[in-house]
Formats: C-alpha cells, sequence, structure tokens
C-alpha cells in the first residue's frame, strides 16, 4: 500500500535535464483517480462482489480504499495488476462513532461526507491533513445538513474537520448546490442519493464548472446500475439531476487512463518534437481533461485517436499561441497549458479557473509566481492568468504539496537547463511513477525520418 503524505517530509529538490532530441514513445499512464475513487465508492454501497480493474495505485485512492475499510467494505487489493475486488456493504455501513482520516484527497471527503450521512448511522469524525483542512466544502456540508443529517464544525466553518452525525435513512428531497466552487460537491451528493428514503432532487445554483466531471460520476453511478435522470433545460438554465432511491449493484468496471496525467506526456512531445503515444486513452473516452490534446492540436501540434490511444507528435516549428482560452471544463489543465505556453509564439489568456485557487494550492497564485521566479513574465487575473512567451532561467520550482504543480513546471525543464522540482515526490498523489515516465521518453530513440 502507498504510503500517506498527510504530513510528509519534503524530498530532495529533482533536477529535469532537457531532452535534445526527438522522441519516439508510447506509454502507459495510471487509472484516473476521478473513476478510480468514482468506482470504489460505487462498488463499495453495492451488494455482493465488484472488480475494478487499471485501478489507480496512488495517495488519493488509497485514502479513498482506506476510508471504505473502515466504514465495512471489504476490499482485496492487487496493486501490481491494478485489480481491487471490493465486497460491497449492501448499503447499510458500518455505524459510528467512527473516525476517518481522508489524508490529502479532496475528492474522497467530498464524495464521503454526503455518502456517509445517507448510507451510515451515528457519528462520523472526517478529517484530513493540514492541505486538506484548507479546502473549503461549504457547499457539500450544506448539501449533507440539507439531506437531514446533522454537522458539527471544529474549526473554520465550511472546513474540515467536521462530525456528521446522521439518523440513517435520510429523508432526501431537494437540495440546492452551488456548482461554480467544484463539481465535487455535486458528484458526493448525486453518490449518496440512491441512499435516500425518497431520493433527491439535486438543483444547481450557480454555473456549473468542470461538467464533464459530472457526466463521468453519472455513467460510473449507471455502470453499478442506479439511474440518474438530468431534466432538460434551456440555453442559460442550470441543470437539475433527479436521483430516485434504489441500489447499487455489483459489477466489473475498467477504469480508463487518467487523461489528466496523459496530457504531461502528450505536451512533452509537442515541445521537444517526435511521437508520444497513451495507450488506452481513445476517441470513446468522456474525460473532459482528454480535450487538451485538442488544444495542442490548435498550438502546432499533430494529434490522432483511435479507439484506443491518443497520439500527439511535434512538429518542430515554433509553437502557436491560441490566444485565449476559457478552461472551465478542464481546470486542472491550465498549469499545463501555463508551462507549453512559455514556448508559444505570442502570450496566452486562461480564463474560466477561479475555482482553482481553492485546490491543493492557489494554482493561479502558484503558477504565477513559479513562472515569475523562473524569469517568465505572468500576469495574475481573478478568473486566470496570461504567460508571455520567453526563455526560462535556472530556478528552483516551488510545489506546494500540488502534485500538479511538480508535473506541470517538469515540462520547462524539457526545454531549459537549470529547472529543478522542489518536493517532486508530491507527484505520488496520482501519478507514483511520473519520474520514470518522463525517463522513459529521454530514453526513447528518435523516430526515424
Amino acid at each position: 500500500m502507498a504510503p500517506s503524505r498527510s504530513g510528509a517530509q519534503r524530498t530532495a529538490a529533482r533536477a529535469v535535464a532537457p531532452i535534445d532530441h526527438p522522441v519516439d514513445a508510447t506509454v502507459t499512464v495510471p487509472g484516473s483517480k476521478s473513476l478510480t475513487n468514482r468506482a470504489l465508492v460505487c462498488a463499495a454501497l453495492a451488494g455482493g462482489s465488484s472488480t475494478i480493474e487499471n485501478a489507480l495505485v496512488a495517495d488519493d485512492s488509497v485514502a479513498m480504499r482506506s476510508a471504505l475499510v473502515t466504514l465495512g467494505a471489504g476490499l482485496a487489493v492487487d496493486d501490481t495488476a491494478r485489480r481491487v475486488e471490493v465486497t460491497g456493504t449492501g448499503g447499510r455501513l458500518r455505524p459510528g462513532p467512527l473516525a476517518l482520516d481522508l489524508r490529502l484527497s479532496g475528492t474522497t471527503s467530498r464524495f464521503l461526507l454526503p455518502v456517509v450521512a445517507a448510507f451510515g448511522e451515528g457519528r462520523y469524525r472526517v478529517d484530513g491533513g493540514a492541505p486538506l483542512r484548507a479546502r473549503p466544502m461549504g457547499p457539500v456540508l450544506d448539501g449533507v445538513a440539507a439531506l437531514g443529517a446533522t454537522v458539527e464544525a471544529e474549526g473554520d466553518a465550511g472546513h474540515l474537520p467536521v462530525t456528521v452525525d446522521t439518523p440513517g435513512a435520510l429523508r432526501g428531497g431537494e437540495v440546492a448546490v452551488a456548482g461554480d466552487t467544484s463539481s465535487q460537491f455535486l458528484s458526493g451528493l448525486l453518490l449518496a442519493a440512491p441512499g435516500t428514503r425518497e431520493g433527491v432532487r439535486l438543483r444547481v445554483t450557480t454555473p456549473l464548472v468542470s461538467r464533464p466531471f459530472v457526466d463521468l460520476t453519472v455513467d460510473v453511478m449507471e455502470a453499478f446500475g442506479v439511474r440518474v435522470t438530468a431534466e432538460a433545460s434551456g440555453p442559460g438554465e442550470r441543470p437539475v439531476f433527479v436521483v430516485a432511491p434504489q441500489a447499487y449493484r455489483a459489477a466489473v468496471h475498467r477504469v480508463e487512463p487518467d487523461a489528466s496525467a496523459a496530457s504531461y506526456l502528450l505536451a512533452a512531445a509537442a515541445l521537444v518534437g517526435g511521437r508520444v503515444t497513451v495507450e488506452g486513452l481513445g476517441s470513446g473516452t468522456r474525460q473532459g481533461d482528454a480535450r487538451f490534446a485538442d488544444l495542442l492540436a490548435s498550438m502546432g501540434a499533430r494529434v490522432a485517436r483511435t479507439a484506443d490511444a491518443t497520439t500527439v507528435v511535434g512538429v518542430g516549428a515554433p509553437l502557436r499561441s491560441p490566444g485565449e482560452v476559457d478552461m472551465v471544463d478542464m481546470p486542472d489543465m491550465a498549469q499545463t497549458l501555463a508551462a507549453v505556453a512559455v514556448f508559444a509564439d505570442a502570450p496566452t489568456r486562461v480564463t474560466g479557473v477561479e475555482l482553482i485557487r481553492g485546490h491543493e494550492s492557489d494554482r493561479i497564485a502558484a503558477v504565477v509566481t513559479e513562472l515569475r521566479r523562473a524569469g517568465i513574465r505572468a500576469d495574475e487575473h481573478r478568473d486566470g492568468f496570461t504567460v508571455h512567451p520567453g526563455v526560462p532561467r535556472p530556478a528552483r520550482i516551488e510545489t506546494y504539496d500540488d502534485h500538479r504543480m511538480a508535473m506541470s513546471f517538469a515540462l520547462l525543464g524539457l526545454r531549459a537547463r537549470g529547472i529543478e522540482i522542489a518536493d517532486p515526490d508530491c507527484v505520488g498523489k496520482t501519478f507514483p511513477g511520473f519520474w520514470d515516465v518522463l525517463e522513459e521518453l529521454r530514453r526513447s530513440p528518435s523516430p526515424r525520418p
């Protein structure tokens, strides 16, 4: 089992040497964190035995697995084969009092807070490491209270640690949820909704960010036998999701490769030239972050998709700026684009990502600060940033215990000398083997003419 980084010691900085030749590589990336954690929840709530194949083995999924075992699910894990056999609880979680340490995992906390309210009984204390305590939880805690459970905050309002006290068999009904802070709040309430007596009607009260992640939640729930209805809405109207009382059913579920993890390797091809193919991430994926490859295409790379793979070919010419890009539906890709945009032919403006200020770090401020540290002009805006092209100078990049800061800024080092990544092991949150895969690219032969 992978160790937790909650309270972990920082590791020594890692130098990233440039890749001075075009690459030619087919790579495998871990299973999707988003899909793995959704599938683990559904399997734990189902009756009988489920199998999750190509499951992510990383800090965030280990946090989810540990919590579900505490809540009564049986897990037989083969990390080498990336397979998890889950013996479900049949919708009856172990009653409290129980304490859940969710480490640094935002998805785990935002999913399990409503799930224990709907499928549990008694008191559940939910906490995590200091970075998780800093992340906003208000909308999901409000939703838990609206379902009929009691939420007792121990610290700052809208943040962990909290205790959820639930009588069990909540009635349900209409719940209003904000959609402009994180789609995970809505996803957590969706996952919990089948456990209520009368079902739930979830009304989104603000513009919904990261809608593709909500669609992934619905897809996984349906794979485990639960139907979600999205009421028709006209232009400019906000969605309403309806979930009737239902039982999750056991299933065999295969997790796709993580499109977010793939973005760094596909971007590497665009930056240094040559070809990178990510196996298993095909044209039928519903992951919103898979569209990052289209952004690379708009910047001059060639992109090809088959039913079971995505390929990016860097053509060696200077990259074109995509201009202004609204990344509201793939906010986790903002940092990756920031690194690539350094090598474009004109400034790039990223908008629509104010929500990433509340992720593992304030990702807007962190991007701007670290680009400036490397001598790159960058401007901070309320909902994003502007990156001006330039030549990075040697710098040690701070990562703020944020895996995406480490992986995206490593891309600078593929083109510029002297880039070091502080605390490189923070990538273990979602992609423990990232540095090894990056070395695979470095060792790959140049493509044949």
